[in-house]
């Protein structure tokens, strides 16, 4: 879903998104107070063309034709209403599953991770108990007096246990350690699901996830870790960037919370908190790199 472009009147903006439904383009208004009435095109292919029917309505929003495509609209959504009402009625896709969880604006695969993240947990006594849960650390360790012992060569990753390399982003290690991941998680991920698609969230989760538990095991040199932290700096540095080089994207962070998530990045660098700070590192720079790489095309 792309922006377009800007109209200040609201009945010529429905008038505009009349005559592109009719053309074949799925579109959606959204005002915003500041700028008018916003018009987002759905289909990134056809951002191009419907950039340039715009700019052909705004040197002549007087003409005819776009009056003449109000009827013709209604009665292709209608149209396209009913049959979607009778495709629902056969199958309940996963977006109608998760509709009555939604009511805070949850992406799918966002409400996934949380809820894996909470059970996973929750199945570890509240923190108190890792043994339920050994199998999500990278490897498994044990103590051996006021140490912890593991096999650097990570043996069970290399006998097929390749799940290891992603599930420590679901082990939490206190209640706020969890709580806050979750916070920043529900925004960001919402807001890629919203803007973009489920599959963009996560084709970004699934790297940012293995590169930066991989960095903290072999730069860190303990497999005693976990977290959402690395994705959640990853998905931030991506929308800070991403939506700073490419606005029609339609991704966006205040410049508050930019500043709050440095500084608390760069509190954790100093050591006051036990963090895992290659983890962050990893996890932001993976997610910058990617946010300003991928606006290159539309810059």
């Amino acid at each position: 879903m792309r922006l377009i472009g800007h109209l200040t009147n609201e009945s010529a903006a429905r008038a505009f998104g009349d005559y592109l439904f009719v053309q074949g383009i799925q579109n959606r208004l959204e005002h915003q107070p500041d700028e008018g009435w916003a018009i987002w095109v759905n289909d990134e292919d056809q951002v191009e063309g419907a950039a340039r029917l715009l700019a052909e309505f705004r040197a002549n929003p007087a003409d005819p034709k776009y009056q003449a495509q109000a009827k013709t609209a209604a009665v292709l959504r209608a149209e396209q209403e009913k049959g979607e009402a009778a495709w629902r009625k056969k199958l309940r896709d996963r977006r109608h599953l998760f509709r009555p969880l939604t009511g805070h604006s949850f992406g799918p695969l966002t409400f996934v991770l949380i809820i894996a993240s909470v059970a996973v947990f929750v199945l570890s006594d509240f923190a108190r108990d890792f043994d339920r849960v050994m199998s999500l650390f990278i490897t498994r360790y044990w103590e051996h007096g006021q140490y912890i012992q593991w096999n650097a060569t990570l043996p069970e990753i290399r006998e097929g246990q390749v799940w290891r390399l992603l599930t420590p982003i679901f082990i939490h290690f206190d209640v706020l350690h969890i709580f806050f991941n979750m916070l920043w998680l529900r925004d960001l991920g919402s807001m890629i699901e919203g803007r973009q698609s489920t599959w963009h969230l996560a084709l970004l989760v699934l790297p940012i996830a293995v590169c930066s538990n991989a960095a903290e095991f072999y730069l860190g040199h303990t497999p005693a870790f976990g977290g959402m932290s690395g994705v959640v700096y990853g998905l931030f540095g991506y929308i800070w960037l991403r939506g700073r080089f490419d606005p029609a994207s339609g991704l966006f962070l205040h410049p508050t919370t930019v500043i709050m998530m440095v500084v608390w990045f760069l509190i954790c660098l100093t050591g006051v908190l036990p963090v895992a700070n290659i983890i962050h590192a990893v996890g932001l720079a993976m997610g910058l790199a990617w946010g300003y790489l991928s606006s290159l095309r539309y810059r």
